[in-house]
């Protein structure tokens, strides 16, 4: 990740360049429990290696001072009492005060940017603790349909928090926390014209920081392989080294799932993937997997041991699979749902979400 550019104020460098003097930041601490000379540092979270300020606690407080590029999200460490606190903040002065037993209650004052991240925690810590309950006990029983109370109750939420995503960047559009939002968010909207549409309601200024610009760039990287394109034409051997055109299942609803035997997410998602295929073949739904390993008895150990009874392609190069390269896949398990006519119509769907999607699409009895 980016490292943010910081210059540590001693004292004497304050007192030399008077106003002059760049404006920074300050941390002031004032928190019960912290042993005396307990080693405080200041450092980015997205390269915690990258030391931003450094002191030391005295009477049960402390002061970090220095100079930050932008506004992002940082992390207080207290060394020996192994704790840290996240803050989202920019050249501020800003006060902290609480008990190192429970640093999550810290109260922050000084700090508008962190308030909206205390808001933004506050909206959406809760919801998404609703969606990862319901997801199992939605893939606990795979025979749902989607009018059932589960799948609806899953829906809402999921709307509820789209609605919550929106409502929070529309009104805090020159908030830093608004572009760090739809970062954290990005992978709940398969639609990239959602995406785009509230990176462009952004300011200027947000739409050019840190995480401004990582939106962008997923945007860009989203638009190839977008919902409603024509999935990309590909051949490749299957496991008695017959070529199989993605065309050869025009007709369909495929789902090209990118996997390896090595891969041990793609494994543990593999029983969904059978109970899909098995509940939703006879409609004409199958699966074409896309492995990338490179040793074939690992590869065949892996279908034979899972049960993944459709078919199975690779021409065994790794990361260098040459389909894979086409697709851009950077990390798997990924997978494509593609529709009878060949267009994309859903992505790295997984656990319910395929079982869903299927439903929608297929019908559910």
């Amino acid at each position: 990740m980016k490292k943010l550019l910081l210059l540590v104020l001693l004292p004497g460098f304050v007192f030399a360049q008077g106003k002059n003097a760049a404006p920074g930041f300050s941390i002031s601490g004032k928190i019960k429990g912290l042993a005396e000379n307990e080693v405080i540092t200041l450092t980015d979270l997205n390269n915690e290696s990258d030391t931003l300020a450094r002191t030391l606690a005295k009477k049960g407080a402390f002061v970090l001072m220095g100079v930050i590029k932008e506004p992002n999200l940082y992390q207080v460490n207290f060394h020996s009492a192994q704790k840290k606190f996240l803050l989202f903040m920019g050249n501020e002065n800003v006060s902290l005060e609480g008990d190192l037993v429970a640093v999550q209650n810290f109260s922050v004052k000084g700090s508008s940017i962190h308030n909206d991240f205390t808001d933004f925690q506050k909206v959406f810590n809760p919801l998404m603790m609703r969606l990862s309950t319901l997801n199992q006990q939605i893939s606990s029983k795979p025979e749902l349909r989607r009018d059932d109370s589960l799948m609806l109750a899953y829906k809402a939420t999921f709307d509820e928090v789209k609605k919550a995503i929106d409502d929070f960047v529309s009104t805090r559009n020159n908030s830093p926390v608004s572009p760090f939002v739809l970062v954290v968010t990005s992978e709940m909207e398969q639609d990239v014209q959602v995406t785009e549409r509230r990176y462009k309601s952004l300011s200027t200024e947000q739409q050019n920081s840190f995480f401004g610009k990582l939106v962008f760039d997923e945007i860009e990287k989203a638009k190839f392989g977008a919902i409603g394109t024509q999935a990309l034409e590909f051949v490749q051997n299957d496991t008695i080294g017959k070529p199989v055109a993605l065309s050869s299942f025009r007709g369909k609803y495929v789902l090209i799932d990118f996997w390896a035997s090595w891969c041990r997410p793609c494994r543990i998602e593999n029983p969904n993937l059978v109970a899909a295929y098995n509940r939703f073949k006879s409609k004409n739904f199958t699966v074409l997997g896309v492995s990338l390993d490179r040793s074939k008895d690992a590869w065949m150990q892996a279908i034979y041991d899972d049960k993944l009874a459709w078919t199975h392609v690779s021409d065994l190069k790794f990361w260098n699979n040459d389909v894979a390269q086409k697709y851009r896949i950077a990390s798997i398990p990924q997978n494509y749902l593609i529709d009878p006519d060949g267009k994309i119509v859903a992505k790295n769907l997984r656990g319910s979400e395929l079982h869903m999607k299927l439903c929608e699409l297929l019908g559910c009895e």
